[in-house]
């Protein structure tokens, strides 16, 4: 960490020596302070006030008003904000057609009422925010959208919610290189996605690897680059590298306007993670909206090599291998030569999140891997959207107000009209497998499905082909599809349970009164349907009664739906926080683990191969009206190693913050890979806050290792949900603390096994009934001579896994 600092202090003093060549000059560069009479000088740029400068179109100040901060603000260019009661344009005169930067600053002044302000911004073609509101989020945000000009001005629309008001702090409209987006990137399979230039992208992350946070005053296009660290999955699998930025060669092709050569000059390499073998990954986890696509830019440069072609490694992008064998040095012909590659991909289903990866060759004889820099870009989606549905109904009262074009109007409602048609025509488009498009359109890429203007495009599995046949499963009764109609009324909202990547989950009620969970699969989720399958083919196989259990199908209309018995208690997350229901005391808790730890004992050893379960987290198991604990969700499970394995070689799947280290980085899958998981389920039990919490304390972000500190320091009770202080018998704390320290061991070898931890928590439990009862001296023994345990379930391997007896 010292040296992190003393290389960053360095690194900063050195910014005001050597500054990034301004080579490019914006033809258009309006730097904009909404509100003020003065000029502002911010980050070393000027923003002149919005009323005053000639070559900018303040169409009309009526319905505005002006606010002053009174009091210090986060920065200088929210000292002022003009406010909107009513729809109002900023118009841009440009001089050069193309790519520019459209940056947007805001802060609610307080004193104001502006938390409470609800509006949404548009250009003629793009929605970029779309009713955003402070009611939540009372901080200051800036917003980066990138879009392409093709007119003589751009109209920046804002358009207060109903019965709400709109402001804006800060505006910046700044030209930049056509190139920086090209119209080409690397899919899915490696297949080129085109049509990326008539497209609007908005900056979700910008990182400079291993380096210091850099300013527009360090990079010719005016960007932010902030520091990586915070983004990376284990801190210390990573170790920071610099140069002399100086030495940073650039070529004709590849500018500073790419990247300033402070990016290149700074990289994260593979640090000392406390592994036998140098064969694992440095991770960024960067959370994400799931609706959208993303431009992912990595940045390369080799600072750490000694000859040209001795760096081999992988790069990763979610669970795909976006560029194997990777040799920095081919690509460019020497050392210090920067380089960068560009992809398109989403979000990991589920789990919200877009990870980047850098591994070793699996047989590299230098084992390292390096990163320089990363760039994530959400894309506009169909609807031209950059913040969730488009807002076509804003846009059209704006549009009958303005002096605009009545064509985008129409073309908004055809498209509109399009997209319905569509919907309700999306199961015939299956069945007879229309919409495909040739390989290299943008819609055939590393995300699901999307509308595109009149439209509809479907992967190369469709969702007949994805289909297998249910009835062969013996999964119980088959439903009609009018049935399922009828339970969940038409899968009305209000009845909706829950969403995942298969599809959504709605609560139904069966013609005799029986309430039921319906879960619907996707069409458009390719991703959704493969968990689908799985889920089938293990629930075809296992019956136990702390496994959620599955009453039947349907398999109409090209329909992908199973039915589940009913959870009335939901998942077990919503009973520890987020939600006002009430506080679950010690001995439930300890109960409800018990019943899911039974329920993976089963999954691990009821078969003679078993099943490796992979997500196991707190939204994956299920209360039914009694509180019993039920594991659901199978669409990740595998199964287990056969007799003469010790592992499952496979991608890593699972959720973060749950996910087994030892199989992140070796990719190797065990039984104890569940344990690890049920590890970190036992300390957000006891805890009552998330496995991951980005916004807390560096130190606290990760529950597992957050958790794992107090217990080792023989303090975890000072921890513990605040409704548990006072009511939890300390002996019993101290085996069920000294149970999930074992579940969190760092390699699989050192952790229990799930009925070790099944009978470690039945101990607990015990404890806890029985207060007075002392502890015996070895409290790693399992079996406790004189305290009556409930004896596991028999199994035996040579019967089908489908035993009755177990409902």
């Amino acid at each position: 960490m010292m040296s992190f600092l003393i290389h960053s202090v360095l690194v900063l003093v050195s910014l005001y020596v050597h500054q990034s060549s301004a080579s490019f000059t914006p033809t258009d560069n309006y730097l904009i302070t909404c509100g003020s009479s003065q000029n502002i000088t911010y980050l070393g740029q000027i923003y002149v006030p919005d009323s005053t400068q000639s070559s900018f179109d303040l169409e009309t100040e009526k319905d505005t008003n002006i606010v002053n901060s009174n009091s210090p603000v986060p920065l200088a260019i929210h000292q002022s904000a003009r406010v909107f009661t009513s729809t109002f344009t900023y118009k841009f005169n440009i001089q050069k057609q193309g790519r520019h930067w459209i940056r947007l600053h805001f802060y609610p002044i307080p004193g104001h009422n502006l938390d409470s302000a609800s509006f949404t911004i548009t250009t003629e073609q793009f929605v970029l925010l779309n009713s955003h509101s402070f009611k939540t989020d009372s901080k200051f945000i800036s917003k980066e959208y990138s879009v392409n000009v093709t007119a003589d001005a751009l109209l920046l629309n804002i358009i207060p919610s109903n019965n709400s008001i709109a402001f804006v702090n800060a505006i910046e409209v700044v030209s930049i290189p056509d190139e920086l987006i090209p119209d080409q990137a690397t899919g899915l399979s490696h297949n080129p996605v085109n049509g990326l230039s008539e497209l609007a992208f908005e900056t979700v992350y910008r990182l400079n690897m291993g380096g210091p946070k850099l300013t527009p005053q360090n990079d010719t296009l005016g960007r932010i680059w902030e520091n990586d660290e915070k983004y990376l999955h284990v801190n210390s699998s990573a170790a920071n590298v610099s140069i002399d930025p100086s030495t940073v060669k650039y070529t004709q092709d590849l500018t500073p306007e790419i990247a300033p050569n402070w990016v290149y000059a700074t990289a994260q390499t593979m640090g000392d993670a406390n592994v036998a073998e140098l064969k694992f990954n440095i991770t960024w986890v960067l959370p994400v909206d799931p609706d959208f696509a993303y431009f992912v830019r990595v940045h390369f440069c080799d600072i750490v090599s000694k000859s040209p072609n001795t760096l081999l490694f992988n790069v990763y992008i979610n669970s795909d291998n976006a560029y194997p064998d990777l040799d920095i040095s081919s690509l460019t012909g020497n050392l210090d030569m920067p380089v960068y590659r560009d992809f398109v991909t989403n979000s990991t289903y589920e789990a919200n999140t877009l990870t980047v990866s850098v591994g070793p060759k699996q047989d590299a004889d230098e084992p390292n891997a390096i990163l320089n820099g990363l760039e994530v870009l959400k894309i506009s989606n169909g609807a031209r959207s950059l913040d969730g549905a488009s807002a076509v109904g804003d846009l059209v009262v704006f549009r009958a107000k303005k002096t605009i074009k009545i064509g985008v109007v129409v073309a908004a409602v055809v498209g509109a009209a399009v997209a319905l048609a569509i919907v309700l025509g999306l199961c015939y488009c299956c069945v007879v497998g229309r919409g495909s498009k040739k390989t290299g359109d943008l819609k055939s890429s590393w995300f699901p499905p999307q509308f595109y203007g009149n439209s509809v495009t479907m992967t190369k599995t469709t969702m007949t082909a994805s289909c297998i046949s249910l009835a062969s499963c013996n999964l119980g009764r088959n439903f009609s599809f009018q049935e399922i109609l009828d339970a969940t009324n038409k899968f009305d909202e209000s009845l909706l349970l829950g969403v995942g990547g298969f599809g959504r989950v709605y609560k139904g009620t069966m013609e005799d009164g029986t309430h039921v969970a319906v879960k619907r699969g996707n069409p458009r989720s390719e991703q959704g349907l493969a968990e689908f399958r799985t889920e089938i083919e293990m629930l075809s196989k296992l019956r136990h009664r702390h496994l959620v259990s599955l009453i039947g199908y349907c398999d109409e209309r090209s329909e992908m739906i199973l039915i589940y018995e009913y959870m009335a208690n939901g998942p077990l997350r919503s009973h520890l926080y987020g939600s006002d229901l009430a506080s679950l005391s010690w001995k439930q808790r300890l109960e409800i683990c018990i019943g899911a730890a039974r329920g993976l004992h089963y999954l691990h050893t009821g078969a003679s191969q078993g099943v490796i379960h992979r997500d196991v987290k707190t939204t994956n198991i299920l209360l039914d009206e009694n509180f019993v604990a039920k594991v659901a969700d199978f669409g990740l499970s595998k199964a287990g190693p056969s007799l003469d394995q010790t592992h499952v070689s496979t991608a890593v799947k699972g959720s973060f913050g749950y996910l087994d280290p030892e199989y992140f980085r070796r990719r190797q899958l065990t039984e104890k890979s569940d344990v690890y998981s049920f590890g970190v389920v036992l300390m957000e039990v006891l805890c009552a806050r998330p496995a991951v919490n980005p916004v807390l304390p560096r130190d606290q972000v990760n529950i597992a290792e957050w958790a794992l500190t107090w217990q080792r320091k023989g303090n975890l009770d000072q921890i513990i949900d605040p409704n548990l202080v006072g009511k939890v018998n300390s002996a019993s704390l101290k085996k069920y603390g000294e149970t999930a320290e074992k579940c969190l061991a760092e390699y699989g070898v050192d952790r229990l096994s799930m009925g070790d931890v099944l009978w470690n928590l039945e101990y607990a439990l015990q404890l806890e009934e029985t207060s007075a009862m002392v502890e015996p001296e070895d409290s790693s023994m399992n079996h406790i001579q004189g305290i009556g345990l409930g004896s596991l379930e028999p199994f035996d391997n040579s019967v089908s896994m489908i035993d009755t007896d177990k409902f």
